[in-house]
């Protein structure tokens, strides 16, 4: 498997990748929460100044992506204040190659690069009702942070906060 940055013409496929990931949730949250997950997933933040977008790739084939966003930038729209540290967002692994370390291996690459620039943790956010990420985050060492969970539509589903301090 190789991580590396993804080159601006996959940007199509690897978006269109994350809303396939993604879409098993839309069964179980409201429709509201779906459509903004599934703008917020599908938009160019991903291309924002500072953004590491990055890709795990087989055989020539993308098996899935994580954008690494910098530390002090408002990453939420708002929602949570700056934090010092780089923040993970957008991982998303195809469905058909789920269980195969895709998603550790992407994980991994964004906290070596954290090191690489000299930071002491990296965080990440993420929906309640994915419980299949929130459960390798702990596996891999990520905390709670509660204080920067935040409820983005108004439904009472939170969107919980996760940090990894290095030694």
């Amino acid at each position: 498997m190789i991580i590396r940055k993804a080159l601006e013409s996959e940007l199509p496929y690897i978006r269109e990748q994350r809303v396939i990931s993604y879409e098993e949730h839309a069964a179980i949250i409201p429709e509201g929460h779906w459509q903004a997950l599934k703008q917020a997933i599908s938009s160019t933040a991903d291309i924002e100044p500072g953004v590491e977008l990055l890709v795990a790739e087989v055989d020539g084939m993308i098996l899935g992506s994580v954008a690494l966003f910098p530390a002090e930038i408002d990453a939420y729209e708002g929602n949570v204040e700056a934090v010092d540290y780089p923040e993970i967002r957008m991982l998303a692994v195809s469905p058909a190659a789920r269980g195969k370390g895709v998603a550790t291996a992407l994980i991994s690459e964004c906290i070596k690069l954290s090191k690489e620039m000299g930071h002491h943790s990296i965080g990440l956010h993420t929906g309640e009702f994915m419980k299949n990420a929130m459960r390798l985050y702990e596996q891999i060492g990520f905390e709670r942070l509660p204080q920067y969970d935040f409820e983005p539509a108004d439904d009472g589903i939170i969107v919980k906060a996760y940090v990894l301090t290095f030694e």
